[in-house]
């Protein structure tokens, strides 16, 4: 059976980062809201004598549910995880039609807040 041969497709993706800025609320032309944020997560050490290991900024966008509400309270620093799947939004802009990769988040959690002051 050809079907059980062929690999599971799978699209999900699991983060465990900071909060670049606090998350933005936005809505748009449509009338959607769109909660946007960015994730900065370490990249894993390339094992290369002396070349360090970089970071990831990784947008992500929460369109609905009950993820909205925690998001909504997330700031700067804070340590969360999420996790969702990697979509390819396309939308139109005053010079024409753009696209954009993020991860839709369908879940989330704060781990930690950025320790203040």
């Amino acid at each position: 059976d050809v079907a059980a041969e062929a690999p599971e497709r799978v699209n999900e993706v699991r983060l465990a980062g900071r909060i670049s800025a606090a998350p933005e609320e936005r809505v748009l032309p449509s009338g959607d809201v769109l909660w946007t944020f960015r994730v900065v997560v370490p990249r894993p050490p390339t094992g290369r004598q002396g070349v360090r290991p970089g970071v990831d900024a990784l947008e992500c966008a929460v369109w609905g549910g009950r993820v909205r509400r925690p998001v909504a309270s997330w700031g700067e620093g804070d340590l969360v995880e999420v996790s969702g799947a990697v979509r390819r939004r396309f939308f139109r802009t005053a010079g024409g039609a753009a696209s954009r990769v993020e991860i839709e988040v369908a879940s989330g959690r704060l781990i930690r807040r950025a320790a203040s002051g």
